[in-house]
């Protein structure tokens, strides 16, 4: 019925001569080591933990124990079947390659339909099985992430509740490596191999000093029994999984084992120094004391302004909410040594326009700087200004209001300088703890934040549309 025969209808490829060479103890080690990868898996039960629903643990072990019996039954009948029909394992760099499934399926089913069944739930299996990789991953990056091993971004979660950074960083990184090892799974095996048996190890030897802990705290005879037999799986466990490690790295560490070796301390060492970077910003910020109110006053405010028009007016009177210390600095030069008239202009106007109306609404007028650009730099001669106050009024707050063009769409980048958002990160970065920079925006467009709320809240959008549709019903 299946269209198979206990003939193979696809014959296997021929044995190289030296299979049927004595096998030596070398042999039988790399078997061992090739075999072991196929334990590999298992751990992402353990791992997912609290994915299960409660009671955790019945379901953890539940399911822990069927993938051991599912994997023993497979691990048997393939062994089985590949000694009946002398089934080898075919180099994949080769070509008409094929896996051994593949083999085994064609020889018991023969090229019908149910072959392509079989090779298509195969297909959905591996599909499924990356599955494992993006639900643990993030959710380890997570856990790291909060221990402040890890940049602070893995730890948080997406618009759809998953980490997007750490699915976004395996993805990037599987598809490296299957590049650089050209989709050959047999040359990514021992990387993986050797990081899974170290974990396998160190988890295991780290239960084996927790259940002796345990024990030595112990007074019950009938707890030491427990503990005592805890104690002993998980030390036979950290042996058998410390030596198949050690196994491993001999047998395939030319093969490349040697990667893991070397990328392993690499990452620990990352890892520290992350943890270290955060521990001294930590340091830095902690304050357990009282807020300090002693000193209060105003800040001086000072506004750079290219010309005078709407912008540089809105940017002028929110400076006069802050302070009635108000600085204007205009550069002259900037866009080169014809720019007199220009600033001859504005001297003008900023006495018609500004601070006339100022002293007949009774506030101190805003003063205006012209100070020259010679070599048309915006923040050099700033930030210059801005040291010369510090320096002359070394207790007195400076807050730098800067006039900025929101740009709206992507052709906007190409019209303007953006010289304002440089100014900011410079004055940030280099202008002292005593100086605060405000953006006073110009949008080119109407504002939506309507359209922005909706697009990051798909709940809210699918919320407000079920509401209109019940007062439509209604007022029909």
């Amino acid at each position: 019925m299946a269209g198979g025969d206990p003939m193979p209808v696809v014959p296997s490829p021929a044995a190289p001569a030296e299979i049927g060479a004595a096998v030596s103890v070398w042999l039988l080690l790399r078997a061992f080591a090739s075999g072991c990868t196929a334990m590999t898996g298992v751990e992402a039960v353990s791992n997912g933990v609290s994915a299960f629903r409660d009671p955790t643990v019945t379901y953890a072990h539940r399911t822990l124990t069927a993938i051991v019996v599912l994997l023993g039954l497979l691990l048997a009948g393939i062994a089985y079947l590949a000694g009946a029909y002398h089934t080898l394992a075919m180099d994949q760099s080769e070509p008409g390659y094929q896996s051994v499934l593949s083999q085994l399926s064609a020889a018991v089913l023969g090229r019908g339909p149910l072959y392509f069944v079989a090779m298509s739930s195969v297909l959905a299996v591996l599909c499924l099985s990356a599955n494992t990789s993006f639900a643990g991953f993030p959710r380890l990056c997570r856990q790291v992430a909060r221990d402040e091993y890890l940049p602070r971004a893995f730890a948080i979660s997406g618009r759809r509740l998953v980490n997007s950074v750490g699915i976004l960083w395996l993805a990037g990184t599987a598809a490296i490596l299957l590049v650089i090892f050209d989709g050959i799974t047999d040359r990514l095996i021992p990387l993986f191999a050797v990081g899974a048996f170290l974990s396998f190890t160190l988890s295991q030897a780290g239960m084996a000093v927790h259940w002796s802990r345990q024990l030595s705290g112990k007074d019950g005879g009938g707890g030491r029994l427990g503990h005592r037999v805890r104690l002993g799986i998980n030390a036979t466990g950290a042996l058998a999984t410390g030596a198949s490690l050690a196994v491993i790295l001999g047998a395939k560490f030319v093969e490349g084992a040697w990667i893991t070796v070397l990328t392993i301390p690499f990452v620990l060492a990352l890892l520290k120094l992350t943890k270290r970077y955060y521990t001294q910003i930590d340091r830095q910020l902690i304050d357990e004391g009282p807020i300090a109110l002693d000193d209060l006053t105003p800040p001086i405010v000072i506004v750079p302004i290219r010309e005078w028009n709407r912008l540089a007016e809105r940017a002028v009177r929110y400076a006069l909410r802050l302070s009635s210390e108000v600085i204007a600095v205009h550069l002259t030069r900037l866009e080169g040594p014809d720019g007199e008239e220009d600033a001859e202009r504005l001297r003008r106007r900023w006495e018609h326009e500004v601070e006339r109306p100022a002293r007949a609404a009774g506030l101190k007028p805003p003063r205006l700087v012209q100070t020259p650009s010679p070599y048309r730099s915006i923040v050099a001669p700033l930030l210059k200004f801005v040291l010369q106050i510090r320096e002359r009024l070394p207790n007195r707050a400076i807050t730098v209001v800067i006039p900025a063009l929101v740009e709206a769409h992507w052709w906007d980048h190409l019209m303007h300088t953006r010289r304002a958002h440089r100014l900011r990160q410079t004055l940030l970065r280099h202008g002292g703890p005593q100086l605060a920079v405000v953006l006073v925006p110009w949008t080119l467009e109407e504002p939506k934040p309507e359209a922005v709320i909706a697009a990051e809240e798909p709940r809210h959008r699918a919320r407000r549309a079920a509401e209109r549709r019940r007062e439509q019903h209604a007022a029909k």
